[in-house]
């Protein structure tokens, strides 16, 4: 779904922490923000207004 090296130098657009794949979803997932960045057709939307909050 996403390039493991993309994911290893995404970090969360708010709090710079690094990312966790939620691949069920489709999202990346801030645990510290408490954010879930979508992913759509193979591309993420870093996007703070695109988030959903979990």
């Amino acid at each position: 779904m996403i390039d493991p090296e993309l994911l290893a130098i995404l970090v969360c657009p708010l709090t710079r922490a690094p990312l966790r794949l939620d691949a069920e979803r489709g999202e990346l997932v801030s645990d510290e923000a408490g954010l879930a960045y979508p992913i759509r057709d193979g591309v993420p939307v870093m996007l703070i207004e695109e988030a959903r909050r979990l």
